[in-house]
């Protein structure tokens, strides 16, 4: 059954609004704040809670101690202080009738004023036809497994709040779960109720996302949990197995490795008869071709290579480029145009004189 829900404000008297201060709070004697505990703080500038419902296990400490640190972020001030908290036993945990609202366009810290909570009372009491209820507990959706929103205006994280009463549902929260609303809900289609604007437009509700708890019989307080493989009785530890059996991982070893080997193997035999073993073909094909096409190819192959070997052995002047400027020997400079031209060259040209 749930606790008691748990607001605390944090605040630091004689600071002007417009002062960054954050804080850090941490449960005395360790680094991070008890499991049922939350922190929330959206910016230097906005204010900061400390919200939760304790569970039976933090109610057998009975007294746990939080320390908070405040950081003033422009004179780099700090500020500690302790709280107490005392947890005990509350009317609210006799309340066996509990519902849960989804409400889609809060985040958790702007519902957790008491202006705010009042206001959400008001809503539930005329949907229940009490005045006797209670809030329980207040959770963020992001708590449940919800995903952070897009950075867009409107778009809200989500808040999960628990009203209890010992007073049984009203015939409005009863229809909510319907066979032709769950239905409807089934087609993501919002079910039809006839106190579905009893929060509009300060609250969405998703009418879809609701529950009903009814605790005041001993069958419907939920699944109950044996001891045995999986659940541990409450104060034991698991003491893993200090004995491992022994395995063989002998045929772990034959088909990791020596089965991939083998296909290996086949793979390039297979191969090898098939490039090395089969050569009919050529033999299939040059009896398929006539012997004037052979004698062709055989010229046309013995012409070009007596042509390649006649442009290779004939004397052809170098060009320019290739020909050295100087005498490596004596360093004499050389006209390259004496080599290329002697005595017995005739120009195309001849000088007018």
């Amino acid at each position: 059954m749930a606790a008691p829900r748990l607001v605390w404000i944090l605040f630091l008297a004689e600071i002007p609004p417009d002062v960054p201060i954050t804080f850090h709070a941490r449960l005395l004697g360790y680094p991070d704040l008890p499991r049922w505990l939350r922190y929330i703080q959206r910016g230097p500038y906005e204010t900061a809670f400390l919200y939760g419902s304790p569970t039976a296990k933090e109610k057998k400490a009975g007294r746990q101690t939080i320390e908070v640190k405040a950081y003033n972020r422009h004179t780099y001030e700090t500020v500690k202080q302790r709280i107490i908290f005392n947890i005990g036993s509350s009317p609210d945990e006799q309340l066996p009738y509990q519902a849960e609202f989804f409400v889609k366009n809060r985040d958790v810290e702007e519902v957790l004023p008491v202006e705010a909570q009042q206001l959400f009372q008001q809503g539930v009491d005329s949907i229940w036809d009490q005045d006797d209820l209670h809030i329980i507990n207040i959770t963020s959706a992001l708590d449940r497994g919800g995903r952070v929103p897009l950075p867009i205006e409107g778009r809200k994280e989500g808040v999960y709040i628990k009203v209890g009463s010992i007073y049984p549902f009203s015939d409005c929260l009863v229809a909510t779960k319907s066979l032709d609303n769950e239905a409807r809900c089934n087609m993501e289609q919002q079910p039809v109720l006839a106190c579905h604007d009893r929060f509009y437009p300060v609250f969405i509700i998703d009418w879809c996302n609701i529950t009903l708890m009814d605790l005041s019989s001993p069958s419907t307080t939920g699944p109950v949990l044996i001891s045995g493989d999986g659940v541990l009785e409450d104060g034991s530890e698991f003491e893993p197995p200090t004995d491992a059996p022994e395995k063989t991982f002998l045929y772990d070893y034959l088909l990791t490795i020596l089965l991939p080997l083998l296909v290996a193997l086949l793979l390039c035999l297979f191969l090898t008869y098939i490039m090395c073993c089969r050569r009919e073909g050529l033999d299939k094909r040059d009896m398929a071709t006539s012997d004037i096409q052979m004698v062709h190819h055989n010229t046309i192959h013995g012409n070009t290579e007596e042509l390649r070997h006649m442009a290779s052995s004939r004397e052809v002047p170098q060009p320019l480029s290739t020909l050295p400027m100087f005498n490596v020997r004596t360093g004499e400079s050389i006209n390259p145009m004496q080599r290329r031209y002697d005595s017995a060259h005739v120009p195309l040209i001849l000088d007018q004189k």
